[in-house]
């Protein structure tokens, strides 16, 4: 996974601009940890993700996960988190702030408690009011999230998600 878009970052543009429709669409990305660090493959989890910026300074959190554990989605939300709050040091005007994207490929379901969550295969988390979801703070934290098996169980089509 790591191996693949490190070495085709075309690829990985490919991606991040399926799963990102309301941003421009980039041109390339850097990767930021492009070595595959020893510790990444021990463990409980096997961990592969790639951490990328894009020309105008988004972020994206790239990752797919193979097997569901208890505290998944708190592990993807620090991360996430963090890699918002890397971007400016003390003093630095908030407005230079960007996108943080997490894009993660789940090789399970994760949502499957109503027929409805059975249907959707593709999620997108921002910021939102609870009584109005209307009304948001920006796409600045975003998480997105692909059940692949479910994708695959409801025939979704190739294409922009």
């Amino acid at each position: 996974f790591k191996r693949l878009f490190t070495g085709a970052p075309e690829l990985l543009v490919a991606l991040i601009n399926d799963l990102r429709p309301d941003l421009p669409d980039i041109a390339s990305v850097e990767v930021l940890n492009p070595a595959i660090d020893a510790n990444e493959l021990e463990g409980k989890y096997i961990i592969l993700d790639v951490l990328a910026r894009d020309g105008e300074g988004h972020c994206y959190n790239v990752e797919i996960q193979v097997r569901r554990y208890g505290a998944w989605h708190k592990r993807g939300l620090f991360y996430l988190v963090r890699t918002l709050g890397g971007q400016l040091d003390a003093g630095e005007d908030y407005r230079e702030l960007r996108a943080s994207v997490g894009l993660h490929l789940l090789d399970f379901d994760l949502f499957d408690a109503t027929e409805a969550e059975r249907q959707q295969a593709v999620w997108r988390f921002e910021m939102r009011d609870e009584r109005q979801p209307t009304v948001t703070l920006g796409n600045i934290l975003q998480m997105n999230l692909i059940e692949l098996k479910k994708a695959d169980r409801l025939g979704l089509s190739p294409g922009p998600l």
